[in-house]
């Protein structure tokens, strides 16, 4: 039965990469003979509805060139407890012909201490000739970690076999919590060499200090060797803080009609991060990351009847980067990955994630909308000869939508994720992917 299980979820991650990797050859003459009808025309959004209930005449915002939206956050996941806050997104065009920009802030307090900023921005100059795309955060936080791979904690700790200093572990729980201090910055400026093509270079810098391993234990005859630690003693990495320094180059192919919530066109990335010995790295780091993003139309009458596919991959070689900088869950740009697991719970030195969603209107006025998805994520271990592929992980979920403001297509977003023994609900500005 369990093998039958493996073997399911094998198949269905399977399906989700095949179905965005050749999705184009199916659906591109279907998109570029489409024409859409005018949505902004054919529904309406948040700020409509108010103004009517308030018996306010309408106001014609088709002309302004931006819009700022501001929410409440409130939320719940395993890894933050009860999560409030604030958040805000302004979204911008320079010409008409322009795409879209967003800036987006927000701050959060959640029950376990956690003090969070994130501040990220996707910026078209005039004529999209240039764009700029920045992840900048400072975390106090609180994160449990797992060991590495899919399978753990099947395997995990207990399994490493490092023998340090010849202490032994005694048989525990893999949920390892750890407090730290995150920064982060990330930033990247690309050029358009070519209609929808762009050439990047970027700085990524990532620090985390004041690390306390909570389950830690180095008593003789009374110790439990975590993950984080073992790992980074293993590699010879600090196990207090570390930070890594690396320069940014990519190549980037966006035919997206629209970044905040496309209903049409491809999205394709091949980059490399390197963390030079020059920039104050110990030794030359790589990361490399491959992402594709696809919409799909289903419906001819509205365009809000889209199949989203979603596939990535993040792999960096074996003791290059410390433990908490490998690649895991949630840890892409706006953190949404794995829907239905915590952020961290699977991690690897090698990772690869796919996801499908359908998209589709409930009302008939277009305010609330809904999603359903599907997502598959799979790690690696090394150490344990534990391969991509061999333990694959699915979440599943569904999720409604509230049309904030029709003309950047920006929504609410509210999920509900489910997977392994896990689950969470998300409310957040604009769409997963």
């Amino acid at each position: 039965m369990i093998r039958g299980k493996k073997m399911l979820h094998k198949y269905l991650f399977a399906f989700i990469l095949s179905g965005c990797m050749l999705s184009g050859l199916f659906a591109e003459a279907q998109q570029t003979t489409t024409v859409f009808s005018d949505s902004v025309r054919v529904q309406k959004d948040l700020f409509e509805i108010i103004r009517e209930a308030m018996k306010k005449p309408p106001v014609d915002k088709q002309n302004k060139k931006g819009s700022l939206l501001l929410i409440p956050i409130v939320a719940s996941n395993p890894a933050t407890g009860f999560m409030v806050g604030a958040g805000g997104q302004y979204a911008w065009k320079l010409k008409a012909s322009d795409r879209y920009s967003t800036f987006n802030l927000s701050a959060q307090l959640t029950t376990k201490g956690q003090k969070m900023i994130f501040l990220k921005n996707n910026i078209y100059t005039a004529g999209n000739r240039l764009f700029l795309s920045g992840d900048w955060r400072y975390l106090i936080f609180s994160q449990p970690t797992y060991g590495l791979g899919t399978n753990a904690p099947d395997g995990g700790i207990l399994d490493y076999q490092f023998g340090l200093s010849g202490i032994e572990t005694t048989i525990d729980s893999l949920a390892q919590p750890m407090q730290f201090d995150h920064a982060k910055f990330h930033q990247t400026i690309s050029f358009e060499i070519k209609e929808n093509i762009y050439a990047g270079i970027g700085y990524n810098f990532d620090s985390y200090s004041n690390i306390v391993d909570e389950k830690l234990r180095l008593m003789p005859g009374d110790s439990l060797i975590t993950s984080h630690f073992a790992y980074n003693s293993f590699y010879e990495f600090s196990t207090k803080r570390y930070y890594s320094s690396a320069v940014n180059l990519s190549v980037s192919y966006d035919s997206r009609d629209n970044i905040i919530n496309p209903y049409k066109g491809y999205y394709a990335l091949i980059s490399w991060r390197g963390g030079l010995k020059m920039l104050g790295n110990k030794e030359n780091t790589s990361f490399y990351q491959l992402e594709y993003r696809s919409y799909h139309a289903v419906s001819v009458k509205n365009p809000r009847h889209l199949v989203a596919l979603w596939a990535m991959g993040n792999f960096s070689p074996a003791g290059e980067l410390p433990y908490m900088l490998l690649p895991a869950t949630a840890y892409d740009q706006r953190g949404r990955s794995g829907r239905g697991y915590v952020q961290g719970r699977y991690r690897g030195n090698n990772l690869v994630y796919a996801e499908s969603e359908y998209r589709f209107p409930i009302s008939r006025n277009g305010i609330l909308g809904g999603v359903v998805f599907l997502n598959m994520i799979t790690t690696d271990n090394p150490v344990i000869q534990l391969q991509l592929f061999d333990a694959v992980k699915p979440g599943y979920g569904f999720g409604l939508r509230v049309m904030a403001d029709k003309y950047s297509r920006t929504n609410v977003a509210l999920d509900f994720g489910f997977g392994n023994r896990s689950g969470g609900f998300y409310l957040n500005v604009s769409e997963t992917f």
